[in-house]
């Protein structure tokens, strides 16, 4: 989850100011500083309010120094803004170092501000909005200000939205001194262990483990038929298990395998597609996830593990439905491997990198065996990242490069800060009006008892809002508004709060907003929309998983093991059978009859029951059989 800025990283990276002199070494001081900070606070609890203020606080100050107010070519205006940003930083800091330090004050009159607090939350409320704008976009300050009038003005609306009404001060309080405002849940989590996570992710990839899983790809798939792309899929899936980015995913490993995709054969905008597909399912892939499945835990209860062993399978199922497209592609175009001279020794790079796999392993260990909490696990898995670099020259972590990795750590929480901080404001007045149990109530009557409509309308929602926020963002809007109507019509609370999450990511890849494979098109050269909609095909196959793991929750663990595994080979056949049918092709061409019988085969496998299986699967062997028919006769045509 390192520079977990999810969908929006590659828009915002243009909006940064070029950092100099004075300024680069202030925030690069910052950035360490705030780094350290998190580090001692996970061997060293200091009480929750003290950390959640002194978490938003260094990253409110660090966001108003690197994304500008505005962007100019006038010098004198640049002087005026710079003098702007710093002021918002420094208000920034007053505002956090008020909670810190008067938090047993503030208790004593919690729900009624005095005049000073209304002054320091009216400073944050707006620096939360305003740092919203900059690092996310306009729309999470538009959703954001939404909520607010909503809060101001809802005694105005009749019927059930409306409510009694709040004033300022009420709302003020609601934001800033109570803990279901802007130091609500997400800004806890992100507080706790979301930051720690992305340090460890940092450390990682300066010790060269990016480096590690393209070698470890394409030492196993390289020889293959269109190994490129399968490289792409499968080390866009390791690096994704530390990374839960997209965008990072795209730019890390897409800047080696897009080039040799386009080598090998595949057309530009399918080689930018592919690694978009591939990457967009980092964020879902344990151990490390998207910021948002830290939160998770505090939506529904349980531990982030209970989280991740849950999304373990539909991780799996998602990379393999990426696989399956890809193949068909290779298979259809007659892609060739990659040649031996380009394929890396598993004996030489092991030797030299496969040590930088142990941190990973600490973190499983520490995570699924010992069961301690993530803030611990993640420091651990810091400490040891830096121990074992030095067991190789080349890997060894110098006082440079930890010095590196503590800044970037805190470059790249930026994003997930503004994301949270925004989030509680909506959280803060939907809790405040009352509002989450009204659409819960409105929904539930649109889907009159439908639980498919009912998904279908979330899907739609989260991949709307999906294309304007970040996947934290959107998770945090849709489980308080949309999750409470799923559980009602009798989803597992972890399917529901997974299924909105999933399609949270997906939209990375939907266009018309496909910022993931808007980047991998950069990479390629390729056309963006025609690159967005090949990568939106690709994934069209991950499209059926969460419905498969919402009408059969063996898929995330929930049921006997014999459950478990009836569903995991099911719904590999299902997603099989979709590939085949979006691609046209399993061992030869497929005609439109057998296309419409193997997407008739992949729904029967969606839903459970033994009866939809059986159909699925006959189906499924009945298309095999003609397929191996014909491709046996155009063998023999040949020979």
């Amino acid at each position: 989850m390192a520079n977990e800025s999810d969908q929006v990283e590659g828009q915002i990276s243009s909006s940064r100011r070029p950092l100099t002199g004075i300024l680069k070494y202030t925030v690069v001081a910052l950035a360490i500083v705030w780094s350290l900070f998190q580090l001692f606070c996970a061997v060293n609890p200091i009480s929750t309010p003290a950390l959640k203020a002194v978490h938003l606080s260094f990253g409110l100050m660090i966001g108003f120094l690197v994304y500008p107010l505005i962007k100019t070519k006038s010098i004198r205006l640049k002087k005026v803004i710079l003098a702007t940003d710093i002021l918002f930083a420094l208000l920034s800091a007053i505002t956090g170092a008020y909670i810190a330090l008067f938090q047993e004050k503030i208790s004593l009159h919690l729900g009624i501000p005095t005049t000073t607090e209304l002054i320091l939350g009216a400073i944050l409320l707006i620096s939360v909005l305003e740092i919203g704008r900059r690092v996310i976009g306009i729309g999470i300050t538009l959703v954001c200000i939404l909520s607010i009038l909503y809060s101001l003005f809802g005694h105005y609306i009749p019927g059930m939205f409306g409510h009694g009404g709040f004033d300022w001060s009420q709302i003020i309080g609601q934001m800033y001194t109570s803990s279901e405002g802007i130091y609500g849940i997400p800004i806890d989590v992100s507080a706790s262990f979301v930051f720690l996570f992305i340090l460890f992710g940092a450390f990682l990839e300066k010790c060269g483990v990016g480096e590690l899983f393209i070698n470890l790809a394409m030492a196993l798939f390289g020889r293959f038929r269109g190994g490129p792309a399968k490289v792409a899929v499968v080390s866009s899936n390791l690096f994704g298990m530390i990374s839960g980015s997209a965008v990072a995913n795209v730019v890390v490993t897409g800047t080696f395998t897009i080039p040799l995709m386009k080598k090998s054969g595949y057309r530009p905008h399918v080689a930018g597609a592919v690694e978009a597909a591939a990457s967009s399912g980092g964020q879902f892939m344990p151990p490390i996830m998207g910021a948002a499945a830290f939160i998770i835990p505090s939506m529904i209860g349980g531990t982030y593990f209970n989280v991740a062993a849950a999304a373990f399978i539909p991780g799996v199922l998602y990379f393999l439905s990426i696989f399956f497209m890809v193949d068909f592609e290779a298979r259809k175009t007659n892609l060739m491997p990659l040649p031996k001279s380009e394929i890396p020794s598993f004996r030489e790079f092991g030797k030299k990198t496969l040590h930088l796999l142990i941190p990973i392993l600490v973190l499983i260990y520490f995570l699924a065996v010992e069961k301690t909490s993530p803030i611990i696990t993640s420091f651990w898995a810091i400490v040891s990242t830096v121990l074992v670099s030095f067991l190789r020259k080349h890997t060894r972590m110098d006082f440079k490069r930890i010095l590196k990795a503590l800044e970037e750590g805190g470059m790249g929480a930026i994003a997930v800060v503004a994301a949270c901080a925004c989030g509680g404001i909506i959280i803060g007045n939907i809790s405040l009006t009352g509002l989450a149990l009204s659409l819960s109530m409105l929904l539930v009557d649109i889907a009159q008892g439908s639980l498919i409509l009912l998904l279908i309308l979330t899907m739609i929602s989260s991949l709307i809002l999906g294309m304007g926020l970040t996947t934290t963002s959107c998770y945090i809007i849709l489980a308080v508004l949309v999750g409470p109507a799923l559980i009602k019509l009798g989803v597992s609370p972890m399917a529901a709060h997974l299924f909105i999450f999933y399609f949270g990511i997906i939209s990375a890849i939907t266009p018309p907003v496909a910022l993931a494979a808007y980047t991998g098109a950069g990479l390629a050269g390729s056309n963006p929309v025609k690159t967005g909609f090949y990568a939106f095909k690709l994934g069209l196959a991950a499209f059926i998983l969460p419905y498969m793991f919402v009408f059969g929750t063996a898929l995330i663990l929930e049921g006997p093991v014999f459950d478990v595994i009836e569903s995991i080979i099911t719904a590999t056949i299902g997603i099989f059978f979709f590939a085949v049918a979006l691609q046209g092709w399993m061992l030869v061409s497929l005609n439109l009859f057998e296309r419409i019988l193997s997407l008739i085969c992949a729904l029967c496998l969606i839903f459970p029951g033994w009866r939809t299986d059986l159909a699925g699967l006959a189906l499924g062997l009945i298309i095999f059989l003609v397929q191996f028919t014909k491709s046996r006769k155009q063998k023999s045509k040949k020979q």
